[in-house]
């Protein structure tokens, strides 16, 4: 598979025109490694342990709600509870926050206590009626008031109200009171905590604005996808514009509204309940007013610098507008790896738990009670399943990088856009299915092999807080960034790997190859799309998520007395981000994808009778501009120039 291979071969792209499987021994390990993931579900389930989380299990080993084997040395193990369905807990209240557990003795009943039982004359004649032990087991009914070990083997008095989860089976005590050492410890915390407790009333009283303002970020999203559909010509200037008048805009009325507030707190224009609400707003007014000061300075710098180098990435937007023409459920492609990533992460999460009750009883002597616990080679499944989840989520997401390059690279390499397929994102899927899953088996191990890493080295840096030995942190946390670095160098080499593969059908190794080497000898229009072009999108996010702030300064300026302005904002201004940045992140992938295809056009293609470009007109009209100007005679100095120093390092 030879990503180092010393020599280099002569091959000429041929977009589209062969298409053969890549990467079969790597399609083979992931399957392997996924029938491993599938096995590991396999076991809990085969050993019971699935039934023992679902259905529940008491203190002895027995599984509620099923005729159970005997244990040994477990004389009240091995009990016929096919009557008894639900989990009861002697005393629920007592609680190891530690170990995440219930330390009580657990019991399988046929009913939960409906009503309060006070005496253990209760707690007999509930027994007796419904024909559950709410005793240690090898306690007769009828023995409850009396015997000698009641206060240890059977319920606290008085025994709360329970009602059953419909799914797990568990008696849960309907009074709030059984938890009341946890509530008091948080009531104590939050009116202690005067701040808080503002900012969560603050909060709860702009709740209908919150959703009114999420619901704008989605709004303004959409009509950003819209501008880029129209007007992308115009798109980098209109940007440009707004976001000068925005930033400048908003932070003048951030500073406006900081001279507004500070005075009417000096006049003493507020009543008393209001005023330390008015002088928390006012302190996160000047945070507010100083932050976007800064940015807007510095975004206003970068703008100056930037301003001659769009005319590349203005030809790109267009041609992407075209893109969402013709490919239109692009746009659609997050939502769908986001919904198979989180059936995904709750079906990972089933499995984890069911592992968590799967392994061997053991009995403990000093209590009695039965536990399981996974001895041996088992326990490093959950080693295994913790990979799985990295790997597989990573999976999930080069396959919609792989759909949405080989939707674009169908779109970009067929002259006659009629004669596409009729569905060219389905057929960018299956034919990703049928050729490339090998390929996207290898790009996401490899993101794999460098994110567990700097896992567990955030793991072990966040261990070291507090700790003296200050050398070893800041070390730490330099590996940390370094592997991010690493992390988010080879997400972007995968993504135009994915793309090679896309036009050519070629492996792993030699697509990330020969995408390497188009990028590096384009090495000055990469730099351009990779500022300008993300930059503009940065832009728009900026713009949609300062428009959304905006509105909501002015909106929750009317509720000034009486809300506190810092969550409600943040809430806001996080979920608008997280919406322009999901609509966005499709224009920029389909972006990324036209510009490879447009260096390995220009490359092999010069107009001439056979050698006709595949590209649009406005990036034809781009290329003949720039030959006019002569600026692709210093990009291919600059291209030969790269090229010898890569053939010379690959030499040595």
């Amino acid at each position: 598979m030879g990503c180092c291979s010393s020599t280099e071969s002569k091959r000429d792209w041929k977009p589209l025109e062969e298409r053969s499987c890549t990467d079969i021994p790597w399609l083979i390990i992931f399957t392997v490694f996924c029938i491993g993931m599938a096995c590991i579900c396999g076991f809990p389930i085969a050993t019971g342990a699935a039934s023992r989380l679902i259905s529940g299990y008491d203190s002895y080993g027995n599984t509620c709600g099923q005729n159970n084997t005997k244990i040994e040395g477990v004389p009240l193990s091995g009990r016929d509870m096919r009557e008894n369905k639900y989990v009861f807990f002697l005393d629920p209240c007592n609680l190891d926050l530690i170990n995440r557990k219930i330390k009580s003795i657990a019991l399988c009943v046929s009913k939960c206590p409906s009503t309060e039982l006070k005496t253990y004359q209760d707690v007999k004649q509930f027994a007796l009626n419904n024909g559950s032990h709410l005793c240690s087991y090898d306690i007769y009914q009828t023995k409850y008031t009396s015997h000698s070990e009641r206060f240890t083997k059977c319920p606290k008095l008085p025994v709360p109200t329970s009602k059953a989860v419909p799914v797990f089976h568990r008696c849960i005590p309907m009074d709030i009171s059984c938890y009341a050492e946890f509530a008091q410890a948080f009531v104590t915390f939050v009116s202690d905590n005067t701040v808080l407790r503002r900012v969560v009333a603050g909060v709860m009283a702009s709740k209908e604005i919150i959703m009114g303002l999420c619901v704008l970020a989605l709004v303004l999203s959409l009509i950003m996808m819209v501008v880029i559909r129209y007007i992308s010509k115009v798109l980098v200037w209109i940007l440009t514009v707004l976001v000068i008048i925005g930033s400048i805009g908003g932070t003048g009325v951030l500073w406006w509204l900081y001279v507004d507030h500070r005075k009417a707190l000096d006049n003493n224009t507020i009543s008393v309940f209001g005023k330390e609400v008015a002088s928390d707003n006012v302190t996160a007014l000047l945070v507010y007013a100083i932050g976007a000061t800064i940015f807007t300075v510095i975004l206003l710098i970068v703008m100056f610098f930037m301003r001659k180098r769009v005319a590349l990435t203005i030809s790109l937007f267009h041609v992407a507008g075209k893109v969402f023409i013709h490919l239109p459920l692009l746009v659609l492609q997050p939502v769908w790896t986001f919904l198979c990533l989180m059936l995904f992460w709750v079906y990972w999460i089933a499995v984890l738990l069911f592992l968590g009750t799967s392994g061997t009883p053991i009995k403990n002597n000093s209590t009695g009670v039965v536990e399981y616990e996974m001895q041996g080679p088992l326990q490093y499944l959950v080693w295994y399943h913790a990979v799985g989840l990295i790997w597989i989520s990573e999976f999930i997401l080069a396959f919609q990088q792989m759909t949405i390059a080989g939707s674009v690279v169908t779109y970009y390499f067929t002259r006659n856009k009629s004669q596409m397929p009729a569905t060219p994102i389905l057929s960018s899927m299956v034919r990703t299915i049928r050729y490339h899953l090998g390929t996207l088996a290898k790009g996401s191990f490899i993101i794999t092999l460098v994110k567990i890493p700097r896992l567990i080295l955030t793991y072990i840096h966040s261990q070291l807080k507090g700790k003296e030995n200050a050398c070893a942190r800041c070390m730490l946390k330099a590996c940390v960034c370094c592997l991010w670095c690493l992390e988010k160098c080879l997400a972007y080499l995968n993504q135009n790997a994915y793309t090679a593969t896309a036009i050519n059908s070629t492996n792993f190794c030699t697509s990330a190859r020969d995408a390497l080497l188009i990028l590096v000898e384009n090495a000055l229009r990469v730099a351009a799309i990779n500022t300008v072009g993300d930059f503009v999108l940065f832009l728009g996010k900026v713009l949609i998520v300062s428009c959304t702030a905006f509105a909501g300064v002015l909106a929750l300026n009317y509720q000034r007395e009486y809300t506190v302005w810092v969550l409600p904002l943040l809430i806001v201004c996080l979920f608008a981000f997280l919406v322009a940045h999901c609509f966005l992140s499709v224009f920029e992938n389909v972006v990324d994808v036209l510009f490879l295809c447009f260096a390995v056009d220009s490359k092999y293609n010069d107009g001439s009778p056979g050698r006709e470009y595949y590209m649009d007109k406005a990036l034809m009209e781009f290329v003949e501009n720039s030959k006019k100007m002569g600026w692709d005679k210093s990009v291919d100095g600059d291209r030969r120039e790269m090229k010898s120093m890569t053939r010379g390092g690959t030499s040595a």
